[in-house]
């Protein structure tokens, strides 16, 4: 696949000056809207997980006229209610060392200094706040005896600073967002629209200006329109097939604002998370995440001999290899996700996996409960242990866990600045649909941190500089490109419904999934990742040669939403090949084979590739613009967690 170099691309909004004043200094440079003014001015927001419910809840009630979507049937089944362990903020309750430097400077590290300082420290000087707000709203987070909120520690920190709600604290923040989101929706500010799916994205004049959707129920195709348009749709990490995340998940609103001129940035950095249970069978349509925060307690190990074939509790101590401990003595159990997911897959390479194909590890709680007892683990960690013991059919309290790394959270998405603008004027993209404060790799309990953050406190803030322009110049169906949109998005759903092929589409998905995970999952190599980009255009040919999607496009036809979705992954995947070969370092959750030290670990290559890689859409060759990567306060080295 062949792509050409742009010109460089620069985050214009972020203020100069020391990096601790400068959400300051923006929030007080952005132009003001006059409440009489918003209530004139309408925002459509897609997706109501952390960031497009706080975004839209807030932007409600500062008085616009909000639109927002979702294709569940409720806005309450965003998945992150699938969240688990917690979320991050720099409270040092514990008394600990924490602050929000130290968060600061774990986060650009935890990313392999590949994200904007400005953006991450923002993103921790808006932690603290978030907690408050959560437990104004009566988010029931964890508590201690005496009734302050309790704090655990987590993976790629020293220091206790998550906040959680058992193992449920996606579900518990989302409920409250949607609590508020309701309460917008009762009062008239919001109008919700549950069932419908963004599939294009409207622009006139080079502004974001609207979106065509589709009614999932009656199969009906129409478009919204509004001065604004937000993106908060989630991760693509479901290009791999089995991921962590919920069937429905995609990346067909992000990619048609791509296709529409928004940039791509770091489509290659797909973040690995350790603790999952193993793939058991052909049947899975998904995998199912065991929460970082088990990592708190468990002990992860191997036999020390490949191929044995004893139980976990006949191998005695001195014939196991607590491998994290042996090799990170200064974390342990708990370095980041990128470290301990390579980590487990050396091991397994090694042939010390176990578990059937020998694909995965233990995670062993044998010491906490003899610590700590029985009902204290169960206290912490209950609902999870139940969990597991539903699907596995195993009792982690007697038997160590297994558990094999998977695809989890994507740092890449949309490009935008530091007002979450992409480079469509008037398209903002919150949450994990943007290209992320994370940099190569997500510290654990930080995406919940970042989406409520965008949500709630930056959106809300930075939106009313481009909207105090506004209203601009009303838009209907009868605006030429609005008409091409609708028009595309009726030709896409007429060619997939007429095509009278052989094979499902998530058959290809799964074909496609699997190539991704070979090629371009946990390791990449120049020649895995030439030979994908060979393959995946002939699928793609293949997909459209011999889909069959059943039904029409009049009604419910879940079918029909799958096809949709597999052709907007096959051309993600296309790019996300093509920017992992081009990315020829180390860093992160981007491992490639070629680029690594003499132990094994991520090699980065400062000099040739501290910069965001973002893609521009041409219809043809894609262009590549880099936006240079600045370190004043926390400067690159060497990753260590030894």
């Amino acid at each position: 696949m062949n792509f050409s170099h742009g010109e460089p691309i620069k985050d214009t909004k972020a203020p100069e000056g020391p990096v601790e004043t400068r959400w300051d200094s923006r929030r007080f440079g952005a132009k003001l809207v006059n409440p009489a003014n918003k209530r004139k001015l309408k925002v459509i927001v897609v997706g109501t997980g952390l960031a497009g419910g706080a975004a839209a809840a807030t932007l409600g009630e500062l008085g616009y006229q909000v639109e927002s979507f979702c294709y569940q049937d409720s806005p309450r089944r965003a998945h992150s209610i699938a969240a688990q362990g917690g979320i991050n903020a720099a409270k040092n309750y514990r008394n600990d060392g924490d602050s929000i430097h130290r968060l600061f400077y774990d986060t650009v590290k935890g990313g392999d200094f590949r994200s904007r300082e400005s953006n991450v420290h923002r993103l921790a000087q808006i932690s603290v706040e978030i907690i408050d707000q959560c437990v104004a709203q009566g988010v029931p987070f964890a508590r201690e005896y005496g009734g302050l909120l309790d704090t655990r520690s987590f993976g790629g920190a020293q220091v206790s600073r998550t906040f959680y709600a058992r193992g449920q604290t996606g579900q518990q923040l989302l409920l409250g967002a949607y609590q508020a989101l309701e309460r917008q929706i009762a009062a008239g500010t919001v109008k919700m629209h549950s069932r419908h799916e963004m599939l294009d994205l409207i622009v006139i004049d080079g502004r974001a200006r609207g979106i065509v959707v589709r009614d999932l129920v009656t199969g009906e195709v129409g478009t919204h329109y509004a001065d604004a348009v937000v993106l908060a749709s989630g991760g693509y990490g479901n290009v791999f097939f089995l991921s962590t995340n919920a069937k429905g998940c995609n990346v067909t609103a992000t990619w048609r604002a791509h296709r529409r001129g928004a940039y791509f940035a770091n489509p290659c950095y797909t973040q690995i998370h350790p603790t999952c249970i193993p793939v058991s069978g052909e049947h899975q349509s998904k995998l199912t995440l065991m929460s970082e925060s088990l990592r708190n307690d468990g002990r992860v190990w191997v036999p020390l001999k490949g191929g044995d074939p004893r139980a976990a509790k006949d191998i005695p101590e001195a014939e196991r290899d607590y491998y994290l401990e042996r090799i990170y003595p200064a974390f342990g159990n708990l370095v980041p996700r990128d470290i301990a997911s390579r980590a487990a897959k050396n091991v397994c390479d090694e042939g010390r996996g176990v578990g059937p194909g020998g694909l995965g590890v233990y995670l062993d709680f044998a010491s906490a409960i003899e610590r700590l007892g029985q009902p204290a683990v169960e206290a912490k960690y209950g609902n999870l242990f139940e969990m597991y013991a539903q699907i596995t059919g195993e009792d982690p309290y007697s038997t160590p866990m297994r558990i094999y790394p998977a695809v989890h959270y994507t740092m890449g998405g949309l490009w935008v600045d530091y007002d979450l603008q992409s480079t469509i004027p008037g398209l903002f993209v919150a949450g994990e649909a943007n290209f992320s404060d994370h940099g190569a790799n997500r510290l654990g309990a930080s995406a919940l941190m970042q989406g409520l953050a965008d949500g709630y406190f930056v959106l809300p803030n930075t939106i009313g500089d481009y909207l105090a322009a506004g209203p601009f110049a009303p838009v209907s169906d009868e605006a030429p490109e609005a008409a091409e949109a609708l028009a595309r998005v009726h030709d896409q759903i007429e060619r997939l419904v007429n095509n009278d092929g052989d094979r499902t589409a998530d058959s290809f998905h799964r074909e496609l999934g699997q190539l991704m995970w070979e090629y371009c999952g946990m390791e990449r190599s120049e020649a895995g990742l030439r030979k994908a980009l060979e393959r995946i255009p002939e699928l793609r040919a293949e997909f459209w040669k011999r889909v069959k999607v059943s039904g029409t496009g009049e009604g419910l036809n879940q079918a029909l939403e799958r096809a949709g979705r597999v052709v907007d992954f096959f051309d993600l995947a296309e790019l996300m090949c093509l920017d992992a070969l081009v990315r020829t370092e180390s860093c992160g959750g981007h491992f490639r084979a070629e680029s690594q030290t003499p132990d094994g670990e991520a090699q980065r290559d400062d000099e040739n590739f501290s910069y965001v890689a973002a893609w521009e859409h041409t219809g043809a060759a894609p262009v590549l613009h880099k936006e240079e990567l600045v370190f004043e306060y926390v400067k690159p080295s060497q990753r260590s967690y030894k």
